[in-house]
């Protein structure tokens, strides 16, 4: 009886170590995972010419015994792996790069040099993680792709171009995402955070980004002689006229409690000391997240230029002319059922101290998309901290400022960044298909 009893005992002791197999496989597979990492961050490529990391991503789906159609999007990769009835779950990763010249000292620092659709020569670098997450991405088609036996459905695992552009998501479902493979009823993804420990992760309710609207405004005027200001009409005073009344769109027209954020990023205007130019440009980006938030902003944007153009003599002919551009990014809405439900996965699986809500930002991310195609589907994105411990631990207390997402320096802690995404991403789907 009493050797029963300890044997039972010690079998329950042990069942935690045998229960995790989903721990185990991503720790064995991370070395390799890895290698991957620094070799997709040593060679990343431009929005929309992603072919060799398409490539390299395509095969690690085949070898995983996946059905892979590329080129779909332009170089947008879609990896099927049919397991039985049950629900259709969209795993999403990132593929680009952006024009930053790398900074980290890393021993596979980026060396990619690249031009850029504006025809601009620059360095490339991984500098927004999505090399991280490709890696994450393999780990967890490999992971899901060992354990059939332990869900039932479909896996729709796709690579997706151009994020960093807002038209990846965008030329991916125009290409028929939707229609040519299994609609899913669930859609995931996650994206590395410069403000998190690595191993670290956040979930949210609701919109978790934003809106993101590129907006041109033409300033036109009457150029002239500087020496003789009366016979002209400036535009580079119009502008800033027009630069500084934008700033009560946010302070005094948007509600207190109704984020929203109008830069200008760009003045340019004339070309030497003595010259009034005919003309200045600004160019700004607009961060909402509601249609109706969205919608006050752009409006406003071409009232107040057309306003102060009236109110500084401006010829109707000369009027200001506003282009919204046609790179639109729709905010990411994260549903309240799935979302709740991952993170108490997460919380279970990883631990409360290591699981958090973090407030939407400003920042941009297609991923929306997918869940504005067919608001049907639920759809939720989370924060992976990426931030060396030390690193985090030093800026907290008011040390070296940490790096953001797209900075030249940005060198996250590929180790527990990836260990954890991986983890995450495949237990999150085995809950989603479970049996």
């Amino acid at each position: 009886m009493r050797f029963t009893l300890l044997l039972a005992l010690s079998t329950a002791l042990a069942l935690p170590a045998a229960a995790e197999p989903v721990r185990d496989a991503t720790t064995a597979a991370l070395p390799t995972l890895l290698t991957l990492y620094r070799d997709l961050h040593a060679r990343p490529e431009l929005s929309l010419q992603e072919t060799k990391t398409a490539a390299t991503l395509a095969g690690a789906a085949r070898a995983a015994g996946f059905t892979v159609t590329e080129r779909v999007g332009g170089t947008g990769v879609v990896a099927v792996l049919k397991n039985g009835a049950g629900p259709v779950l969209l795993i999403r990763t990132d593929m680009d790069g952006l024009p930053v010249t790398e900074a980290t000292g890393l021993p596979y620092a980026s060396t990619v040099r690249a031009t850029t659709a504006e025809g601009i020569e620059s360095g490339v670098m991984h500098a927004c993680g999505h090399d991280l997450h490709m890696a994450s991405w393999v780990g967890t088609l490999r992971n899901l792709s060992a354990m059939k036996r332990d869900w039932s459905g479909t896996l729709v695992m796709i690579a997706q171009p151009a994020e960093e552009v807002g038209k990846g998501a965008k030329a991916m479902l125009a290409d028929g995402l939707y229609t040519r493979f299994p609609k899913p009823t669930h859609a995931i993804a996650f994206h590395d955070s410069a403000a998190l420990p690595a191993g670290t992760i956040a979930t949210h309710d609701g919109f978790t980004f934003a809106n993101v609207d590129s907006v041109d405004i033409v300033v036109k005027g009457v150029g002239g002689h500087g020496a003789y200001p009366a016979s002209v009409k400036d535009p580079i005073v119009l502008a800033s006229r027009i630069v500084g009344a934008l700033q009560t769109l946010v302070s005094r027209e948007l509600d207190p409690q109704t984020p929203g954020v109008v830069t200008v990023g760009s003045f340019r205007a004339g070309t030497k000391h003595n010259i009034v130019p005919d003309e200045a440009v600004l160019l700004l980006t607009v961060r909402s997240y509601t249609d109706a938030s969205r919608k006050l902003l752009l409006d406003g944007i071409a009232r107040i230029a057309r306003g102060e153009a009236i109110a500084a003599g401006v010829p109707e002919t000369r009027m200001p002319t506003v282009t919204v551009k046609d790179e639109y990014t729709p905010a990411t809405f994260n549903t309240a059922p799935l979302t709740g439900r991952l993170g108490t996965l997460f919380t279970e699986r990883f631990g409360k101290d290591r699981v958090r809500d973090l407030p939407a930002t400003m920042g941009g991310e297609d991923f929306g998309r997918y869940y504005l195609a067919d608001r049907s589907i639920q759809s939720a994105i989370f924060w992976v901290g990426g931030v060396r411990q030390a690193k985090w631990d030093v800026g907290q207390s008011g040390g070296a400022p940490l790096p953001s997402l797209h900075s030249p320096t940005w060198a996250p802690d590929p180790g527990p960044t990836i260990a954890t995404a991986t983890e995450a991403l495949t237990a999150a789907a085995l809950d989603i298909l479970k049996r």
